[in-house]
C-alpha cells in the first residue's frame, strides 16, 4: 500500500530511457512519480515539465485515479518544477542521513497548504475529481503525499536503485523489505547478466 494518500494502487509508470527498452517502474508513492520528470543539477537533462502540457501529461500517467486533467497555468508549471526539485533535495538528504534543507521544506509546505484535489461521485456513480481541477490542486495533492511519506512509517523504506548509474528512488513496500532495483525488467536484469558474465569469466 502506498505510504501517501494516493487514492488507488498503481502498477507503475512506463519509462523510456535513451538506451534500452521501455520498462515499468513503480516508485510506491505518488510524490516519487514526479521525480522522473527531471530535477536539479545533473537531473536537469531529463526535464519534461517545460510548460503546462508537461504537467498535464505527467498527471495522465500518474497513479491518481481517475487520471486528472488539470487546467495548468505557466506559473503552476514553474511551481511544479520547484516542488519536484525541493522533493529531490529532501529525499536525497534523507537517504544521506542529513537534516532536511529548510528551503525545500518551505517549498513543500507551501504547496501542501493550497486546496488539494477533491474526490467526488460523478453523475454516473463513478469517481471523479470535483472542480476546480487546477495545477495548484494537483501540486497540493503531491506535496501532501510527500509529507505523508517523509514523516510516516514508510520513511525507513526509502531506497535508491542499486543499479549502476541509476538514480531512481522508490519506497520498498514489499513484505520482506528486500527490494533493490527500480525494476527487475531493467536494473535487476542487467545485474543478473553482469553477474553471469563475471562467473563465466572467473570459471573460464
Amino acid at each position: 500500500m502506498a505510504p501517501g494518500p494516493s487514492p488507488a494502487p498503481s502498477a507503475g509508470i512506463v519509462l523510456r530511457p535513451l538506451t534500452g527498452a521501455a520498462f515499468r517502474f513503480d516508485p510506491g508513492a505518488l510524490c516519487l512519480e514526479l521525480l522522473v520528470t527531471g530535477g536539479p543539477g545533473e537531473f536537469r537533462r531529463w526535464e519534461s515539465l517545460h510548460g503546462p502540457a508537461g504537467l498535464v501529461a505527467w498527471a495522465a500517467g500518474s497513479r491518481l485515479s481517475p487520471a486528472p486533467v488539470p487546467e495548468v497555468t505557466d506559473a503552476e508549471a514553474g511551481a511544479a518544477r520547484r516542488v519536484r526539485d525541493a522533493l529531490w533535495r529532501l529525499v536525497h538528504a534523507r537517504l544521506a542521513g542529513e537534516a532536511p534543507p529548510r528551503e525545500a521544506v518551505a517549498e513543500i509546505n507551501a504547496a501542501a497548504a493550497a486546496p488539494p484535489l477533491v474526490p467526488a461521485i460523478g453523475p454516473d456513480g463513478e469517481r471523479v475529481w470535483a472542480p476546480p481541477v487546477t495545477g495548484g490542486a494537483l501540486l497540493s495533492t503531491v506535496a501532501r503525499d510527500a509529507i505523508a511519506l517523509l514523516t510516516g512509517p514508510h520513511l525507513g523504506r526509502l531506497r535508491v536503485c542499486e543499479g549502476e548509474r541509476c538514480h531512481l528512488v522508490f519506497v520498498d513496500t514489499s513484505r520482506a523489505g528486500r527490494r533493490r532495483w527500480c525494476s527487475m525488467e531493467r536494473c535487476g536484469n542487467l545485474h543478473k547478466v553482469r553477474a553471469l558474465r563475471a562467473r563465466r569469466e572467473r570459471d573460464a
